[in-house]
């Protein structure tokens, strides 16, 4: 299988018109996974970027720091009869 890359701008309407050589005649199996383009800016958005507050995952990863902390009883989950 080989992967064809292309480049294309939707038009005014919000619809892609795509042309794609293949090189022969025949029918084929496409998968199309549209991208927004991100001219080069491929970077990760920052936690404040996402609207969390400056340092808020420092604070709190870890802050358990209380060794006799246990983690309760989870009860038990409803049995039901098993379908036919």
């Amino acid at each position: 299988m080989s992967v064809i890359s292309l480049s294309a701008t939707a038009g005014p309407d919000g619809v892609l018109h795509l042309d794609i050589p293949v090189g022969a005649a025949g029918e084929y199996d496409i998968v199309v996974r549209p991208k927004t383009a991100t001219n080069g800016d491929d970077r990760k958005p920052t936690p404040e970027e996402l609207g969390w507050p400056p340092g808020f995952f420092e604070r709190i990863v870890g802050s358990i720091n209380d060794p006799t902390f246990v983690r309760g009883d989870q009860g038990w989950y409803e049995e039901r009869e098993p379908l036919a």
